[in-house]
């Protein structure tokens, strides 16, 4: 049977992020992918101009309309609006009983826009971070789940030890807010991996994150272990942004389909 995948996040009409790219994603990677809309957003390369969150209602019925009928191996969320949006989800996750679950925190779009109202940051991190086992926060979204500045090396290991001291059975903490290469810093609650690539000279890196993640629950829906899963998703992103070209004037997609359609 074919790994099947699902993403609960909003929808990017420009196409670059949210359940466009997660989709995009899962295709690329021969994982039939379903989705779950919690937010319709106007948004292109520039920004982000206006959200209209789903009722919860729908929202869980959506979840129920896949997991019921066509399963999920890997399920990912990204954009979670409100502490009623992230409570559904994570009570419906507890009722399917989802256990490849990554959480993509996402709180800021490319242009910096914000898309996760700031009280529901506790929210976040008491219901759905202790059903997660990935959490794949950048160094912003880290610094907002432990509440201090995370600059050095070293802050960005012991942030990684609070993340899991918050129920996450694994952190990955991304680089690409740091300089020098991009350096993801995998934390299992035991032991430290680093995922180590170059930094490419590009403003078109809108989408990483929700494809990032997508990816991993692509590569887990696959029957990959945490560390190969995460692994893969780097390769895979890495090539995304190598291969990424303009659709506008602000900051475009990373090219989804840099594997079968050659330059």
């Amino acid at each position: 049977m074919v790994a099947k995948a699902l993403t609960i996040a909003g929808s990017d009409s420009g196409g670059g992020a949210g359940i466009q790219a997660d989709l995009k994603t899962f295709a690329a990677l021969g994982v039939y992918g379903t989705s779950v809309i919690t937010a319709i957003t106007a948004q292109n390369t520039r920004g982000v101009f206006a959200v209209q969150e789903i009722e919860p209602s729908v929202i869980a019925a959506q979840i129920d309309a896949v997991l019921e009928d066509i399963g999920a191996g890997g399920v990912k969320t990204g954009m979670l609006s409100s502490s009623t949006i992230i409570e559904t989800v994570a009570e419906r996750a507890r009722h399917h009983g989802i256990r490849n679950l990554v959480v993509d925190p996402v709180m800021v779009a490319k242009s910096g826009d914000r898309l996760l109202r700031a009280d529901a940051v506790t929210v976040l991190k008491e219901k759905l971070l202790p059903l997660a086992l990935v959490v794949t926060p950048n160094v912003p979204e880290a610094e907002t789940l432990v509440g201090r500045p995370v600059v050095t090396d070293e802050d960005v290991e012991e942030a990684a030890r609070a993340i899991v001291r918050l129920g996450a059975r694994t952190v990955v903490i991304k680089g690409g807010h740091r300089s020098g290469d991009a350096v993801d810093l995998l934390y299992d609650g035991r032991e430290f991996r680093a995922f180590r690539s170059p930094r490419f000279d590009t403003p078109h890196t809108h989408g990483t994150g929700c494809t990032f993640s997508a990816a991993i629950a692509a590569s887990l829906a696959k029957g990959m272990d945490v560390v190969d899963a995460v692994a893969a998703a780097k390769d895979y992103v890495t090539g995304a942004i190598a291969a990424a070209y303009p659709i506008g004037d602000g900051h475009s997609p990373v090219h989804h389909f840099y594997r079968l359609w050659p330059d």
